[in-house]
């Protein structure tokens, strides 16, 4: 299946941002492996409705990489993200420590993971740096309790 395309038949939503073909990123010599990755999945997207293509890719603490990519679903709700996807991919293969996620899309400005992605992400890597880019070539790095300041985890159920 290709998911760079919407199921036929299905209107374009959002239809007003302009969205380059993601086979067209030029990677660069600026980009850290790890985004590349990040930028590699993002060619598999599946935003029929959005159009809004985010890929992730999760190190782990043994220096596998875990790719992820945004699938969404006709019900908004039931949709994820790049960065919940490459989590669950890790942890499906048995991966529990990690290191740091790139996070890769092609906005105009630099794009931050959600509010789920980011408790996701605590809860499942702790406080990992969080590398963002986009096909601009601008990139940002954060520690994720930067972006995620004050968490709900296991010691707020004590």
């Amino acid at each position: 299946m290709n998911y760079d395309r919407r199921p036929s038949g299905l209107p374009r939503l959002f239809s007003a941002l302009p969205r380059r073909d993601p086979q067209s990123l030029d990677n660069g010599p600026w980009m850290d492996a790890l985004l590349e990755a990040a930028f590699t999945a993002r060619k598999h997207a599946h935003a029929p409705y959005s159009g809004f293509l985010v890929g992730a890719a999760l190190e782990s603490a043994d220096g596998r990489t875990f790719a992820g990519c945004n699938i969404e679903s006709s019900s908004y709700g039931l949709t994820c993200c790049a960065e919940r996807t490459a989590a669950f991919a890790a942890i499906a293969a048995g991966a529990r420590e990690f290191r740091r996620i790139a996070v890769a899309t092609d906005a105009a400005r630099i794009t931050p993971p959600c509010g789920a992605c980011r408790q996701v992400l605590w809860d499942l890597c702790g406080d990992i740096e969080i590398l963002l880019g986009n096909a601009a070539g601008e990139t940002r790095t954060f520690q994720l309790s930067a972006l995620f300041p004050d968490p709900f985890d296991a010691n707020s159920l004590a």
